[in-house]
Formats: structure tokens, sequence, C-alpha cells
């Protein structure tokens, strides 16, 4: 019997690639177009001896997150989950691990486009860009006052939450610009790998840095890393930038710190409740905002899908993924 691979979401790039598995699998789609058809699909016996799962991002849509409950009603089979994205927050990486499934991810071919995403913010929130481009679009000029005054990069301090791909790509980039980088992380990292960025505690990185970039994944640890207290202990003024995952930092509390000014201005791609947008970061002048775009280029979105069939192809071929996720590495 042919292996058989389940298809969540749709190949937008790499055809040519997917089209090549159909020699080594039969490829399953599902007819769901909610989580609860989505179950009851599984439950039928309409993925029978599928063994491994291609799933992408926006296929939440459909399944709902990958919890207990889907993960009991997937078949027997199912030993792989390739996902298409570095974060995989959608995934219950516990779940997984006690029905015996690896996980896969894409670590590495999303770390440019992530840190280009997190400057552009971090230029556009430090400069205060988002009210003159209001006003302009509005056809008021600059305005019927004179917008605020932004601040040049060139001798701030840039303190990176979480120095992973992402982190160290946005370093370099920022150093460019002649930033001071600071960073914190679960482990100093060598010189050799941090480059010029300076390791510091997680309260040094809040006390000392003019701008906050977090660049953390979301788990059960990382929830609302950044709150009330976490703003209390930074600089006023401080900018704040955001590419990671929205429930890194608590929004009621983002909310309060730009409202007494203690946040001067921030840059966010990605939010809390996705994809609702908080109502008082939507109407403040002072808040830059992207509809979760850090990796939406042409590049960056082909790359990812080649890594993700990569993992399909490599555990259909060996049994084994290439890019196991780091919590299933002794699965």
């Amino acid at each position: 019997m042919r292996p058989k691979v389940l298809l969540l979401g749709r190949i937008a790039h790499a055809n040519d690639s997917w089209t090549a598995l159909s020699s080594l699998a039969e490829i399953l789609e599902p007819h769901a177009r909610c989580r609860s058809e989505f179950l009851e699909e599984c439950k039928s016996d309409g993925f029978n001896n599928a063994s491994v799962i291609f799933r992408t991002f926006e296929s939440i849509e459909i399944t709902g997150r990958f919890d207990e409950e889907v993960l009991e009603a997937l078949p027997s089979s199912l030993k792989f989950i390739c996902h298409n994205g570095a974060g995989y927050d959608q995934i219950d990486v516990k779940a997984c691990a006690k029905r015996g499934i690896k996980l896969s991810n894409t670590p590495g071919v999303v770390n440019d486009s992530t840190a280009d995403t997190a400057m552009f913010l971090m230029l556009g929130a430090l400069r205060r860009l988002n009210v003159p481009m209001k006003t302009l679009r509005d056809g008021e000029w600059r305005g019927q006052c004179q917008p605020p005054l932004g601040h040049d990069p060139e001798g701030k301090v840039l303190g990176i939450l979480g120095m992973g791909g992402i982190g160290k790509n946005l370093s370099k980039k920022a150093s460019a610009f002649g930033m001071r980088v600071i960073y914190h992380n679960r482990r100093r990292l060598g010189r050799e790998v941090a480059g010029l960025a300076e390791y510091v505690t997680f309260e040094d990185l809040l006390e000392q840095s003019d701008v906050v970039s977090v660049n953390l994944p979301l788990n059960a640890e990382t929830s609302h890393t950044i709150s009330t207290h976490e703003f209390g202990q930074m600089k006023d003024g401080v900018v704040i930038v955001n590419t990671a995952r929205g429930a890194i930092i608590d929004e009621e509390a983002l909310v309060t710190a730009l409202d007494s000014g203690k946040v001067a201005s921030v840059g966010l791609d990605v939010h809390e409740n996705e994809p609702k947008v908080h109502e008082r970061l939507i109407t403040n002048p002072h808040v830059l905002l992207l509809p979760h775009m850090g990796t939406w280029t042409v590049e960056t979105q082909a790359a990812m899908e080649e890594k993700t069939i990569s993992n399909v192809r490599s555990a259909l071929e060996r049994g084994a993924l290439r890019d196991v996720v780091p919590e299933h590495a002794d699965l």
C-alpha cells in the first residue's frame, strides 16, 4: 500500500516539488470547512492510513488548534506533522509527543524577512511616522499641528528579547544603523554567534533599552512575558516592536503604558487575539500596525514550502524529519 499524506492548506509556490511527491505517496485533502466538520471527517475514517500531515498556518481556520481533541481524532497511522512555519504555537507539542507524533517546522528560512519587518516597524515607530502617514492620506499634508518629532536609530540601545535566528539577523541589521545591541536569551551565546550584541539579564534589558524587540517563541512559559510590572521597569518613552507572537505581550498592559506615555510608540506585526486587533491600538496614532506579514514575500513563502516538503519527503523515505522541533528531538 502506498503511504498517504494529508494536505491541510494549499501549496502556492513549490508546486513542482509537491507534484513530485505523488510518486511517493497518495495525497489526501479534507472536504471539511470548519473544525466540527474536520473532526467528523477524521472520525469517519476519511484519512485512514495517512502517516504524514503537511499543514499551513492558515489551515487553523478549518481544523482549529491542533490540540488533544484533534490529535486523538486523527488516524493511529499518523507519525509526522510537517508545519509550514517557524512558530508552531498552534500545535500542542506535548499532546503530539504523547501520541508518538513528531513535529517539524521551518527554521532559518524566515529569519531575513522577519528581521526586515522588525527593522521597518522599529524605524517607523522611532520616527513616529504613523502620524504624518495618516494626515497625508487624509489630505491634510502634515496635519493642523506639526507632527511629533521622531528619533534617529543611531546611538540608541536595542534590546532583543530572544536571540534565535531572527534575533541574530536583526542584531546585524540594527548594528549597521549604529545601534548598540543587547540581548537576553535562555542562555548566553558565544561571541562568534552573538557578534557585537552584549548578553544582559532580563531586568537589565528592560532598564537599558530604548527599543525592545520581542523575538521569543510563544508557549506556556512565555505568554505575557511583558506586562504591567515589566513596563514599569522600562525607560520613559521606550519603543516596543513585536514580530514574534502577540500573546507574549499583555495587550491591556501595553495600551495602558501607551496612554500614560511610558511607551512612546509601538510597531506590531502580531496581535494577542488575531485576527482581532485591540481597539485602543487601532485608534492610537502612535502605533504602527501590520496584519502578521513578517514572512510575506515571494522568496520566503517559496522557501518555507520547499523546506516543509523536504520534511514530508524525508518522513516518507527515511522515517525521520529533517527539522524536528526542539521539544521532539529525543522523541
